[in-house]
């Protein structure tokens, strides 16, 4: 059966609850918008089972449960470590299945630990049990080694690669920006490790820096996905009042914050008056104004032959879900979508039923899920 036929959906699709619904024509695509969960506050991240349900991290130090029964499940999952911080920008973060998820059942997930004046991006795995209630043996596999004393840009996304490693972003604490160029602490980096925390043997050579570092002169970057059509890693960031960015991520490269940015200070007054310099690799795409990207994914789906391939940007600032036409690892066109729900989006991923699915930041969060519309022609296809 072709992509087009909607009875070709997984089990999710059809057994989640669909609370409300639009049909949205845009450039390349026809979609509806369902809410699939309410109830969530400040969900961060989502990762999906294979037995079809979610799991949602709660910036406020919850991870929670999306049943394909009957939505949000109440009880949290519990083993959550006590040394979460909730405070601003930091809290629960990121949330990722292991690879081997369906042997290990390792989940591995991100937070701010510490104190208010003392805090720090931290990484760890625990077993996710049968019931879906409780992570079992959890352990710290990494810890930023320069605690920050404010609660801003921990960013903490995971990507997986496929030589048994894995890329964690760092920020740059907020107020300590400077540290982004200085290799001897974690602030403002991408950090390669094994999956067991351990060091790569192969990881770059840089000078006088920190263990695990791979790339730096970051600020906050909170999404990370690899092209499917070319395998090189992306990674959005958050530039200061506008400079926003879009970078591959490359070996031991400097990416240039805060010595040059396309961005300013919040209240106005210059930053930097460099855009671009040398020895720094400049971002391939950014945004003035700001749009505040948070997660981000590449489409690889059956539901939108159109969208294959392009990238989905989360937006907080910008309220919209902007998706990127892409060329290999070049940006040719953008289409903002869902500027007209007024919503923030931090994170967006594509399900195993080929959707696309977005949390909505806020106090009273919910999990939305795009799903491919029939139009006429097709309808009579499926006729």
């Amino acid at each position: 059966m072709l992509r087009l036929c909607a009875a070709s959906l997984v089990a999710l699709t059809a057994a989640l609850p669909a609370l409300a619904q639009d049909v949205i024509d845009s450039e390349q695509e026809s979609f509806t918008v369902s809410v699939v969960a309410e109830g969530l506050e400040y969900p961060w991240s989502i990762a999906f089972l294979p037995s079809g349900e979610m799991l949602v991290s709660e910036r406020e130090g919850r991870l929670r449960v999306v049943t394909t029964e009957g939505g949000l499940r109440e009880a949290p999952i519990a083993g959550i470590p006590d040394d979460l911080l909730v405070e601003r920008q930091g809290g629960l973060l990121d949330i990722a299945l292991a690879p081997d998820f369906a042997d290990s059942r390792h989940v591995y997930f991100t937070y701010a630990a510490g104190e208010v004046e003392a805090n720090r991006t931290t990484l760890a795995r625990g077993r996710l049990n049968e019931g879906l209630t409780a992570l079992e043996g959890v352990e710290t596999l990494f810890a930023v080694n320069l605690d920050t004393a404010a609660g801003f840009h921990f960013a903490g996304r995971m990507l997986f690669n496929d030589d048994g490693t894995m890329l964690l972003t760092v920020g740059d604490g907020g107020r300590t920006l400077d540290q982004a160029q200085n290799v001897e602490n974690h602030l403002g980096t991408v950090i390669r490790l094994n999956l067991d925390g351990s060091i790569p043997a192969d990881n770059p050579a840089i000078e006088g820096a920190a263990a695990g570092i791979y790339s730096y002169g970051h600020r906050n970057p909170q999404g990370i996905a690899r092209n499917p059509d070319t395998g090189s890693v992306w990674a959005n960031e958050h530039g200061p009042r506008g400079g926003d960015e879009l970078n591959i991520i490359e070996a031991g490269n400097n990416y240039g914050w805060p010595t040059v940015s396309y961005g300013i200070n919040y209240n106005g007054s210059l930053l930097t008056d460099e855009r671009e310099r040398d020895e720094f690799t400049g971002p391939l795409w950014y945004w003035v104004p700001s749009i505040a990207p948070s997660g981000m994914a590449f489409y690889e789906g059956e539901q939108f032959a159109a969208w294959q391939n392009d990238l989905f940007v989360s937006a907080l600032a910008g309220y919209k879900l902007q998706r990127l036409e892409m060329d290999g690892d070049r940006v040719i066109s953008t289409e903002d979508l869902l500027e007209d729900r007024g919503e923030r989006y931090r994170d967006v991923r594509v399900g195993p039923d080929g959707s696309l699915y977005l949390l909505v930041d806020d106090y009273e969060g919910t999990v939305l899920r795009l799903d491919h519309a029939l139009t006429e022609i097709e309808e009579e296809f499926e006729e």
